[in-house]
């Protein structure tokens, strides 16, 4: 009896509104120096457990892992920076395939990051030529639709450009921390 090939099935990622994406696209040329300020509040719940609160939504957790003290409850800092990452990538690669006319059936990003966490926040080892935060993150963008790979290629380089969160941890940011 021949092999059969198992099908593939595929099923289009529900599209954002074109006709929303572009008025936002033209309110952002009409004014292209607005600013926004976002707002987060973050409440320590116990030991390393911090609860960060957005807008009206629940309690977002941010954890570490038991080797670092914690409950292991949900991602650590640093993870929950790459998820930022990943979720920003991901909204930009959507966003431009509707606005290209692309469909997509699959968007998924593998995230690596690497961290020296010897220093442990200012209590293990601070020697003057520390580099803090991560130095090198990697990103592998798994991405599907009706486009040619060279296509897809150019919405991975045009999302990674335009990304507001790539271009944080890329760029200098002024960042002011002072007791309240």
């Amino acid at each position: 009896m021949p092999e059969v090939a198992a099908l593939k099935m595929t099923t289009t990622l529900t599209p954002i509104d074109k006709n929303g994406l572009d008025a936002l696209a033209q309110k952002g040329k009409a004014n292209p120096n607005n600013v926004v300020t976002l707002k987060t509040k973050t409440v320590c719940e116990s030991k390393f457990r911090n609860l960060n609160f957005v807008r009206d939504l629940p309690a977002h957790v941010i954890d570490e892992p038991p080797n670092l003290l914690g409950d292991d409850t949900a991602p650590n800092p640093s993870e929950a920076a790459l998820a930022t990452l990943g979720s920003c990538l991901s909204v930009g690669l959507h966003a431009n395939a509707v606005a290209r006319g692309i469909t997509l059936t699959k968007i998924e990003l593998e995230l690596e990051g690497d961290i020296n966490v010897t220093a442990v926040w200012g209590v293990g080892d601070t020697s003057p030529d520390k580099t803090l935060g991560l130095t090198d993150i990697r990103v592998k963008v798994h991405l599907e639709g009706d486009a040619s790979d060279a296509e897809l290629q150019a919405l991975v380089a045009h999302a990674n450009q335009w990304s507001p969160v790539a271009n944080t941890l890329r760029n200098p940011v002024n960042v002011a921390v002072a007791l309240a």
